[in-house]
């Protein structure tokens, strides 16, 4: 009689709430993290071959005679396309692979939300991101000489925090489309990475296209955060800045709250659609 009395004492109540939220989030980035250290060669395909294209753009701005912050500007550019490509192919098409091999039922029934495995993922992947982007960084200060003046530190801190939320608030936002839309998830994956390197201007001022232009531009949240950090981090920032850096620090916040909601909204769409249908885990579009 007394084990199965200290059966029942020993119960543990099961998580809930935020505490089961980041439970499932660092259960959920474990097994990228020690991936990404199992595969070392990832480290130099994923960092040093895109290194080259960032390259190009300098040389093309050195035969130009162009001012030296725009060298600082094109470095800033491949760094960032770290986690734009996080987002895209570690977020955004992640929930439609997790239902081609057959994940996808089991964080539907799986207690936990989908945001807080999304989530995971991303924290999971942002070991590689940060490592591509610092290396991508050191490696255009050391060999192109880039000066840097940053004037004021809690802002750009601030900056790149807004961006990382509404970033990966789109992220989450795209996953639950890209789940709904099926095998064309692949291909529209492929299909915007480009254009965003476009409109974002990654390689050069976004001020350049234009107030309408740049301001739909906006819309995408690396288009002002590279604005700003380049305004706070280079000398001739804020004279090829698209708008003062307080304006976008406001936009960026309201960006990050919209796609978070925005994104919570449609992956619950997507659960109840999961639980009532019953066959969303298993359409082949």
């Amino acid at each position: 009689m007394h084990k199965p009395m200290n059966a029942l004492n020993t119960y543990k109540t099961p998580d809930r709430g935020w505490r089961l939220f980041i439970r499932t989030m660092l259960a959920r980035a474990y097994p990228r993290i020690i991936g990404q250290q199992r595969e070392k060669a990832w480290l130099f395909f994923e960092t040093f071959l895109p290194f080259l294209a960032t390259v190009g753009y300098i040389y093309v701005y050195r035969a130009m005679q162009a001012p030296e912050d725009y060298i600082g500007f094109v470095v800033m550019g491949g760094a960032m396309t770290a986690f734009w490509l996080n987002v895209m192919w570690l977020m955004a098409s992640q929930l439609y692979w997790e239902k081609e091999t057959g994940n996808l039922a089991l964080y539907i029934m799986a207690p936990n939300s989908l945001m807080a495995i999304l989530f995971g993922m991303a924290l999971g992947g942002m070991l590689a991101t940060c490592t591509r982007a610092a290396i991508i960084t050191i490696l255009g200060v050391w060999l192109f000489n880039i000066q840097f003046s940053v004037s004021s530190y809690a802002q750009l801190f601030l900056v790149f925090t807004l961006t990382m939320a509404a970033l990966y608030g789109l992220g989450m936002l795209l996953s639950s489309l890209f789940l709904l839309w099926g095998r064309e998830a692949w291909q529209i994956s492929n299909a915007l990475q480009e254009p965003i390197y476009f409109l974002s201007g990654f390689y050069f001022p976004v001020k350049s296209f234009g107030f309408p232009v740049a301001m739909v531009s906006s819309l995408l949240p690396l288009t002002l955060g590279m604005d700003a950090m380049r305004q706070l981090v280079f000398a001739s920032g804020p004279t090829l800045g698209f708008l003062s850096v307080e304006y976008e620090i406001g936009i960026l916040l309201a960006l990050a709250v919209i796609f978070l909601i925005a994104a919570k909204y449609w992956l619950d769409f997507m659960e109840k659609l999961a639980i009532k249908e019953g066959t969303l885990t298993d359409r082949r579009r």
